[in-house]
């Protein structure tokens, strides 16, 4: 076999293999933060005293400046952390940051039209693409009842992954 011969058969075979990674990697995204409905009817009944008292605290304020955060994905990280630490939900800044860019490249308006949620009707929103019975069912007081919310859809999604996977650290995939 000549060089040129298996230098075109190794870029096919190269051009195969990422585009079957990136399909896979596609599939796996269509099930992110999608809790079963076992898992959300159970989450509704253990959170359901804390999501009503959470409507009546919403801050909507949250970036008029009187938080000392920036109104950028550093400042709703940084926002996210602290309420996160009050309400003992662990997660790191490195740990957010990495499932934010994966998720939706850092825009707090980003939603999947495409997957298996959004053909039902329930299309995943924001920074770390959540879908509405998931951010209902692990939305935390003191944050914004918005799905769009920058600070509110991280700390939800981080309170998801907390009782999921014991940390949104420890998610390095869709989820």
């Amino acid at each position: 076999m000549t060089t040129a011969t298996r230098t075109n058969r190794f870029a096919r075979l190269r051009t195969l293999t990422l585009t079957g990674i990136a399909t896979t990697g596609a599939a796996a995204a269509a099930l992110t933060l999608m809790p079963s409905p076992a898992q959300a009817a159970e989450a509704t009944q253990v959170h359901a005293s804390s999501v009503a008292a959470a409507r009546s605290t919403d801050s909507h304020t949250a970036y008029s400046g009187k938080t000392g955060y920036s109104n950028n994905l550093d400042g709703w990280i940084k926002q996210s952390l602290a309420i996160m630490k009050a309400k003992g939900i662990p997660g790191s800044y490195e740990g957010l940051h990495r499932n934010i860019m994966r998720e939706s490249g850092g825009n707090p308006n980003a939603q999947n039209n495409w997957d298996v949620n959004a053909r039902k009707g329930t299309p995943s929103k924001g920074l770390l693409q959540v879908i509405s019975p998931t951010f209902n069912a692990y939305h935390v007081a003191g944050t914004a009842h918005s799905l769009t919310d920058p600070v509110a859809n991280i700390t939800a999604a981080a309170n998801y992954a907390a009782h999921r996977y014991g940390s949104i650290d420890r998610v390095n995939s869709a989820y």
